[in-house]
C-alpha cells in the first residue's frame, strides 16, 4: 500500500467509527439519482404513449380478391 493510501485510511477510520450503522441513509445523492431515474421513466412512458397513438392497427382491406396467405398464383 502506498504512503498516501495508508495516510488516507488512518484519517478515514476514525470518521467511520463515528457513524451509527443503523442510521445510515442514501442522502441527497440517492435522492437525486432516484429523481433522475423517475423523470427518465416518465419521459420514456410519455414518448411510448405518443408513438403508440400514431400506430395504425387496422389491417388493409383485401380489394382484389388475392389469396390471404401472400402467395401468388403462377397460372
Amino acid at each position: 500500500m502506498s504512503a498516501s493510501a495508508s495516510l488516507a485510511m488512518t484519517h478515514l477510520v476514525p470518521l467511520a467509527a463515528e457513524f451509527d450503522e443503523d442510521k445510515v441513509t442514501p442522502g441527497v445523492l440517492g435522492f437525486i439519482v432516484f429523481a433522475v431515474m423517475a423523470l427518465a421513466v416518465w419521459g420514456l412512458m410519455k414518448s411510448m404513449s405518443r408513438h403508440m397513438g400514431r400506430v395504425n392497427f387496422a389491417e388493409p382491406d383485401d380489394k382484389d380478391g388475392a389469396v390471404s396467405d401472400g402467395s401468388k398464383s403462377t397460372a
